[in-house]
């Protein structure tokens, strides 16, 4: 069956509706890369910003092209520190969120979980 919408048009529905999932993505993409999952992270990032403020702006935020943050960002991306943390800063402050990281000890027998 194919399908009738574009996946990049669906979450930017969402996310113009619902500031709930917005928030959700953006945390989900801090999350992994506090895991250590920075491709997932790159997926999510990608998805955010193309359903939030666009590469331009994130861009001119930064003081890099558009094209340089998507090719950062995409699949063959590596991004290094300062540029990871810009983006991040710059979306924290546009959604008017701060998020932080959280050490709590487990229970015995429990995994570490993050807290956001």
């Amino acid at each position: 069956m194919a399908l009738t919408r574009s996946f990049r048009k669906t979450v930017k529905d969402r996310a113009d509706r619902d500031p709930e999932f917005r928030y959700g993505l953006l945390a989900e993409a801090l999350e992994a890369i506090v895991r250590g999952e920075l491709e997932v992270a790159k997926i999510l990032l990608r998805d955010y910003i193309n359903a939030t403020v666009g590469f331009k702006a994130v861009g001119a935020a930064v003081g890099k092209s558009p094209k340089s943050l998507m090719r950062m960002l995409g699949p063959d991306g590596n991004p290094n520190a300062k540029n990871l943390f810009g983006v991040i800063q710059y979306l924290q402050e546009n959604a008017g969120v701060r998020f932080k990281v959280v050490s709590v000890a487990p229970k015995k027998g429990e995994k570490r979980e993050l807290v956001h």
